[in-house]
């Protein structure tokens, strides 16, 4: 992995943290749901701020900097990276402006909304463009490789139906088909990003990162094969099966339920290669980031508990908020933050002792963290975030800004964690510098 350091893949990582911090506080500070609609121009900030802001940030990164590392070849276009980041921040911007304008908050200037999309588009096409050329020429692909593509097909069908609801947001036309999409097909829109985008992605990811930093053999190709399938099907059912239905003025019932179906079967397939991947790991004693994982994992099983007995009950719509927070924090928040906590550390390591190693006595990654020191925080986040999922569901507002809160001060927390990691700062001082060695950056790779 040491070859080809991505330059760029800890800024990702820091405007990532950034944005999750800055939607956090607005939170704390009562900024949209729960104390707006769900469905509320703030909301929709804050939203966009978590979705593409963090999660998709972060998950670019990444995936410039594993993706290469999956199908053993160099990424197509290095110096791709650099504008990507910057359509994606000003995207990000000038949507998130737009909403502020479509909720009185700004001058009326709605025509913020379709530019804010044009550039998120432009900014994912390079993304998508140099990650999947990338994987086009490196065929046949690895398992893990397989879900990053098709994690890439998802980002362009969420990125084609949110276009299309900026349209039908900058200039409403009742009746139309852009107006009958935006009134219809957000559940598309969302399935195609939280699903396809960041949760097949992730798997796919999951699959490499756990197998490497456990010491454990790779899953076998049949198992994480029939994972894949079963999460195209939840995919086409949904992006596909749903924009037909659409087109066509019929409910999106059927195709909702398939997907839901594949889904869980996605999610049980998953959970079996998982505890496969723990019960299989040469690494007996696990580190901090594999713990964490787990509860990451465990946030994802009540989830898919807590959805299906919203469904049963008929009352998902009622608390489909905190359905999807659970989903957004618990699961895929932890997740990402779990494997930070891992990712910098060995990146940094990599950066300032892989040109020297042999040359001079060098310290662990481990030695770059201080596990026991960094657990409360991850208590705290995993903690406060199911707290506040309960307190969604009880409908109390005030518990929950006082649970995002804490989750605030535990994302200061890792953050500081992930900064001293870059720093050298718990390094012991023989081995902080050795000669020839050069102190990293804090927010670019050396390459």
């Amino acid at each position: 992995m040491g070859g080809n350091l991505c330059k760029w893949t800890i800024s990702y990582f820091a405007a990532a943290l950034a944005w999750l911090i800055a939607a956090e506080v607005l939170m704390v500070a009562g900024f949209g749901f729960p104390s707006a609609d769900i469905a509320a121009p703030d909301t929709l900030v804050l939203v966009h701020m978590i979705c593409l802001g963090w999660l998709s940030m972060a998950m670019c990164g990444a995936l410039f900097q594993f993706v290469p590392v999956l199908v053993s070849r160099p990424l197509h276009a290095e110096g791709w990276i650099l504008p990507a980041f910057v359509l994606l921040s000003a995207g990000l911007i000038a949507l998130l402006a737009g909403f502020l304008a479509l909720g009185g908050r700004m001058p009326p200037w709605l025509w913020l909304l379709p530019f804010g999309a044009t550039l998120l588009i432009a900014g994912f096409a390079l993304v998508a463009a140099n990650l999947g050329l990338t994987l086009w020429q490196s065929r046949p692909l690895p398992a893990s490789a397989r879900f990053v593509a098709l994690g890439l097909l998802a980002v362009c069908a969420t990125m084609a139906f949110g276009g299309i609801f900026a349209l039908a947001l900058f200039e409403p036309a009742p009746g139309s088909l852009v107006s009958s999409v935006l009134a219809s097909a957000v559940p598309i829109h969302a399935i195609a990003g939280l699903a396809g985008w960041l949760t097949v992605t992730a798997i796919g990811v999951s699959y490499r990162l756990l197998s490497m930093f456990m010491l454990a053999p790779d899953v076998d190709a049949g198992k994480s094969r029939l994972v894949w399938l079963f999460s195209a099907f939840m995919l086409g059912a949904a992006v596909i099966g749903g924009a037909v239905a659409v087109l066509v003025g019929q409910g999106l019932d059927l195709a909702l339920m398939l997907s839901a179906a594949c889904g869980l079967a996605t999610l049980a397939c998953y959970a079996r290669d998982v505890a496969e991947l723990y019960r299989k790991r040469k690494r007996r004693k696990l580190e901090l980031n594999t713990r964490m994982v787990v509860w990451s994992f465990a946030s994802l099983g009540a989830a898919v508990a807590l959805g299906a007995v919203l469904a049963i009950t008929g009352s998902l719509a009622a608390h489909v908020g905190a359905l999807v927070f659970l989903i957004v924090f618990g699961w895929l928040s932890g997740l990402i933050l779990a494997n930070l906590y891992k990712i910098v550390p060995f990146l940094t390591w990599l950066e300032t002792y892989g040109p020297v190693m042999g040359k001079a006595p060098t310290p662990r990654v481990h030695d770059l963290v201080a596990e026991r020191r960094a657990t409360k925080w991850f208590v705290m986040f995993f903690a406060a975030s199911w707290a506040a999922t309960a307190l969604l569901m009880l409908g109390q507002p005030l518990g929950f800004r006082i649970a995002i809160a804490v989750i605030v001060v535990a994302t200061f927390g890792i953050l500081q964690e992930l900064i001293r990691a870059r720093r050298l700062t718990d390094v012991a001082a023989p081995l902080r510098l050795p000669a020839g060695a050069l102190a990293p950056r804090l927010l670019i790779t050396r390459t």
